[in-house]
């Protein structure tokens, strides 16, 4: 015996670059299931609010702010702004959101009060015509794509702050009330599920823009989860 031990020679079990990829991989196609979930989550909702020809009180602020959330990170994952196509699992479900989005709040638009009208009228516009301002003028007159990226997932991160603490909204009406009818279960817990599985792929990733706005729906997933089951 030379007086080696036999575990001296072995090597601190570490992640390599290429099993990082692979784990973020998979976690943006569960981030992905989950999202498909939260985006679908109020197709119940607006069921109800097509039979009833109301929005029976509803806000249409979520999914105004889940719309453009998701505008501007399907932006975020093209490669006109994005490192070619490491983001595409981002740029694939954000453009699914899209489509639900929209569809949810045509419904909204088409079955609000004239009252509901003219605030959902005062919010859209005004964003639509923000984000579209936005993205010609960054695409073409910021030539610096890590400058271009930098500030598109600055007010990435701003408008998921909107998205997970618009919410809040039903969470008021909720604590008014004293009823969890205007706070679906099933949109409370995707929005968890999927901000917690987007902040694990930004952070795999070493991307603290994708990661930083999930850190914050976290706890606000958890507080209406909370709530939801103390009424």
């Amino acid at each position: 015996m030379d007086g080696i031990s036999p575990f001296a020679s072995s090597t601190p079990w570490v992640l390599s670059d290429e099993n990082i990829r692979v784990m973020r991989f998979v976690v943006g196609i569960l981030g992905n299931a989950a999202s498909l979930l939260l985006y679908t989550a109020p197709i119940l909702t607006f069921k109800r609010v097509i039979e009833k020809k109301s929005t029976q009180d509803f806000s249409c602020i979520p999914y105004i702010a889940t719309l453009l959330n998701c505008l501007v990170y399907t932006w975020y994952g093209l490669p006109v702004v994005s490192h070619q196509w490491e983001n595409l699992p981002v740029v694939t479900i954000n453009g699914v959101g899209v489509l639900f989005e929209i569809s949810f709040v045509l419904i909204y638009f088409w079955f609000s009060s004239t009252r509901e009208r003219n605030i959902f009228c005062l919010i859209m516009l005004p964003a639509i015509i923000m984000f579209c301002s936005g993205m010609i003028v960054l695409t073409f007159a910021l030539h610096d794509r890590h400058y271009r990226k930098a500030i598109v997932g600055g007010i990435g991160l701003l408008l998921s702050i909107t998205m997970y603490g618009s919410p809040l909204v039903a969470v008021k009406q909720v604590i008014q009330t004293e009823s969890v009818e205007f706070m679906p279960f099933y949109l409370s817990f995707f929005s968890f599920l999927t901000s917690s599985l987007w902040m694990a792929y930004g952070l795999l990733g070493h991307d603290l823009l994708l990661a930083s706005p999930n850190l914050l729906g976290c706890p606000l997933g958890i507080l209406q989860l909370l709530l939801y089951f103390n009424l």
